[in-house]
């Protein structure tokens, strides 16, 4: 029997991190701890690339065009849908959700989804903290790494 697992550490390759700039406040700190998560694997500052889109709603446009440049090992999409007054964050994180779901379900590139859904504000929050406490975008670098190091594995 063979295990294949993939390695937290990536000596190589390029990754790019697809950003939506709706709830900045939120993403910001996505970012930085997707940032931080590269780093502690190895993955130097020069090798990650940052687009931004409008919205969470466009990370599956950004994504698929960075899997067709052939450039990337890996693709992190960060955003923030936030619950208001009416079921608009249901369409958008559902429209996300699909959307980055058929690019990685087409492509042999991991696609990690650090898409914060929720209900308020504070909950938001809790789930993008920079103090040691859980980072959603640095869970979702983290998952990059690890897929696409063990895609490389099984594809030998």
């Amino acid at each position: 029997m063979t295990v294949y697992r993939g390695a937290r550490r990536d000596p190589a390759g390029r990754y790019l991190v697809v950003v939506a700039e709706f709830n900045h406040w939120i993403t910001d700190r996505l970012l930085r701890g997707a940032l931080r998560a590269f780093a502690a694997a190895g993955v130097r500052a020069s090798r990650v690339d940052v687009a931004w889109v409008p919205g969470s709603f466009e990370l599956p446009a950004a994504a698929k065009a960075g899997v067709a440049t052939g450039r990337y090992r890996g693709v992190v999409a960060l955003g923030a849908v936030i619950r208001g007054e009416t079921t608009h964050d249901e369409h958008v994180a559902a429209g996300c959700v699909q959307g980055l779901q058929a690019v990685a379900a087409s492509t042999s590139i991991p696609i990690t989804f650090g898409v914060i859904t929720a209900n308020t504000f504070d909950q938001a929050a809790a789930r993008a903290r920079l103090d040691g406490g859980r980072n959603m975008g640095a869970g979702a670098a983290r998952a990059a790494v690890e897929m696409a190091t063990l895609l490389d594995r099984l594809s030998r």
